[in-house]
């Protein structure tokens, strides 16, 4: 674009008699735009884009503020969720405008690229809410140096046994593996030394040799030599999180498959506008060819099966079939179990989603146990509940005579439970008032101020209600024609008792 001083140094010079040509040839400029200039007098002309997008600015505000300043997540929800398809180099100018920003940060250092060579793996730790819950989880990504296609997921702990299992499940989804894996100096792989010098435990080395890699461990400082993890960890931070709600776990692990696989695979990278699906399609040439079968990573339980039938895993208890008791072998793989007796499967059970514990597991489709399993936990949080909504009295009663943890908790509580329900409710609200005030701690004295509220009260049971279409009914009338009870004992009985 001409500025406005040459513009104006154009048609001055025009003016004085200078010829299109020669201040063309002079000032660098187009004979075309010359002419265009002198037409114009010289002046800049005002021009307004007939497509100009106007985005609100309340609305921007707000978006910002709920993607966490992040302006890539917020161009995404302006066209995903908005129906606005605006530039993204518009976006961050509006945004500019309105005073809102983030600096850029200091790159890292770059490597080249070469085709098939390396794969990167790393975890952070982050705090998220599941609903109105904060969790700490810890990320792990697994990253293709040369394509930039990688896999994320989520886990509530990480260690060498999980390390195994997200390796598997994103080399599996792959079919393909690079012949050298960077990790950073994690007690996880690596034995002992560092860099270098690092020795892999052999248990991962033998785990990676089915995979055709190994584990390649950086030096101390150097974290730079994964710069494409460190990377992928800022965009998670950048772009996953911000304007995303998640539910539990489960929820969060299906949208980061969906983000990493999905929509970050297809989508051109910022400056070289390499899309990573179709860089890996190319990659794979370079790349090792995974077996058609690879075993996965699993851990093996020697369990006991108690007198109901149960062997218990991870903190569940799952139904071992037959009648005798016996030791089984439990294999604990990623996502199921695995029980077997003298090398036979006896059955097999997928695990239950995160965080459930203390649950009985049967074989789906068959009539479940009679029995619970021996040392299954009998929490009281049901009971508990129940009994402070009755009243608030019996609340207050319960936040001061709720100190004790463990098995004397749940046994009072289970107690209390057992007393209100059979006793009335007013009655029972007065006796847990009185023993509020008098710092009571024993279900066995609450009973005895129950017992002493119903004399002082002279209560007296109330007569049952009988419905007196009793007598219509078929056994009513069948019964009546049959012979009168002789209750000719029970008199002379009662009569002995009074001599």
């Amino acid at each position: 674009m001409i500025n406005a001083n040459k513009r104006k140094a154009i048609f001055l010079l025009h003016n004085e008699g200078m010829g299109v040509r020669e201040i063309s040839r002079k000032l660098t400029v187009s004979i075309n735009t010359v002419r265009k200039i002198i037409d114009q007098k010289g002046e800049l002309p005002e021009t307004t884009r007939r497509d100009k997008i106007h985005i609100d600015s309340v609305l921007l505000q707000r978006l910002y503020k709920k993607c966490d300043g992040y302006a890539q997540r917020v161009h995404e929800i302006l066209e995903e969720e908005k129906g606005i398809a605006i530039g993204y180099s518009t976006l961050t100018q509006n945004l500019r405008e309105l005073g809102l920003g983030h600096s850029k940060n200091e790159r890292c250092d770059q490597r080249p690229d070469i085709p098939g060579a390396e794969m990167q793996h790393d975890t952070s730790p982050y705090t998220v809410k599941f609903g109105t819950t904060r969790i700490n989880v810890q990320g792990s990504i697994i990253y293709m140096r040369y394509s930039k296609v990688k896999y994320l997921k989520f886990y509530r702990s990480f260690n060498r046994f999980v390390m195994k299992c997200f390796i598997h499940e994103a080399l599996t989804f792959w079919e393909y593996a690079a012949p050298g894996c960077i990790i950073d100096n994690t007690n996880l792989a690596r034995l002992r030394g560092t860099g270098k010098n690092a020795v892999i435990v052999p248990e991962m080395k033998q785990f990676a040799r089915q995979y055709g890699f190994e584990f390649i461990c950086h030096e101390l400082g150097h974290a730079n030599r994964k710069a494409g993890n460190e990377r992928s960890f800022y965009t998670v931070e950048t772009n996953f999180f911000p304007g995303r709600r998640f539910e539990n776990l489960e929820d969060m692990n299906q949208q980061a498959f969906e983000w990493a696989t999905i929509r970050m695979a297809n989508r051109p990278m910022s400056k070289t506008r390499l899309i990573p699906a179709k860089a890996f399609e190319h990659e794979q040439a370079f790349l090792k060819k995974l077996p058609p079968y690879v075993t996965p990573p699993y851990l093996a339980h020697e369990r006991g099966t108690d007198q109901y039938g149960y062997a218990s895993v991870g903190g569940n208890f799952y139904w071992v079939p037959g009648k005798t008791r016996f030791n089984v072998k439990v294999l604990q793989f990623c996502d199921h179990i695995e029980i077997y007796y003298k090398r036979k499967k006896l059955a097999q059970y997928d695990l239950p989603a995160d965080g459930i514990k203390n649950k009985k597991i049967s074989p789906k489709g068959e009539p479940k146990p009679k029995y619970q399993p021996n040392n299954r936990k009998k929490p009281t949080a049901e009971e508990e509940c129940t009994l402070r909504s009755l009243a608030p009295e019996v609340n207050a009663y319960l936040d001061f005579v709720l100190t004790m943890k463990g098995k004397t908790r749940h046994g009072f509580v289970r107690q209390l439970y057992s007393l209100h329900k059979k006793t009335a409710l007013p009655l029972f609200a007065k006796a847990v008032k009185r023993a509020l005030k008098y710092r009571v701690k024993s279900v066995n004295t609450i009973e005895n101020i129950v017992r002493l509220l119903l004399r002082q009260s002279n209560y007296q049971m109330p007569l049952p209600e009988i419905d007196g279409e009793f007598k219509k009914r078929p056994a009513y009338l069948d019964g009546r024609f049959t012979d009168d009870v002789d209750l000719s004992i029970y008199v002379r009985t009662s009569g002995d008792n009074e001599e």
